[in-house]
């Protein structure tokens, strides 16, 4: 099971409740929040672990579901255009068919995604290629590392227990 955990804003936006007290191995939550880039919206989703950064557009007030596959979809061609193994994907993505809904609890990667936002252009001329450029930025809480082979190495590590 994969968490989101979205923003008070976003929960408003999506007009949805979230789950309380749900708590998950860092590697499959994600931290969820809307923001404006040239005045469409779009949706930054932050990995808790690895600090790894996705962004969907295309989202209207109250497509939760839609937002959920979106966010799936754009994360499994992100990786693969990484050159990440496949089955290290699937592997990762099985707990993709149950995504829970909670709030916001990390003020340190909500620190991570304000950032993230903050270095996001529009110059880019497509979304692969600006993640690609996102999740090579290094950040303080994972010492330093990119997130995008901090999480292949994660999901790595993890393999035996994500299967399980």
């Amino acid at each position: 099971m994969i968490t989101l955990r979205l923003t008070k804003e976003l929960l408003k936006d999506m007009k949805t409740t979230p789950i309380e007290k749900m708590s998950l191995p860092p590697l499959l939550s994600w931290h969820v929040n809307i923001y404006n880039l040239n005045k469409r919206k779009h949706i930054v989703f932050v990995n808790d672990l690895t600090r790894l950064a996705i962004i969907i557009d295309g989202i209207r007030t109250g497509q939760l579901e839609r937002l959920k596959e979106k966010f799936l979809l754009t994360l499994r061609e992100y990786l693969l255009r990484e050159g990440v193994e496949e089955n290290l994907i699937n592997t990762y993505l099985e707990y993709g068919n149950e995504v829970v809904i909670s709030k916001s609890n990390n003020r340190s990667v909500l620190g991570t995604m304000k950032e993230v936002t903050f270095f996001i252009e529009d110059d880019f001329n497509d979304n692969t290629e600006r993640l690609k450029w996102l999740n090579r930025l290094i950040h303080k809480p994972i010492d330093y590392k990119k997130p995008i082979k901090l999480f292949e190495e994660s999901i790595k590590e993890h393999k035996n227990y994500l299967a399980e």
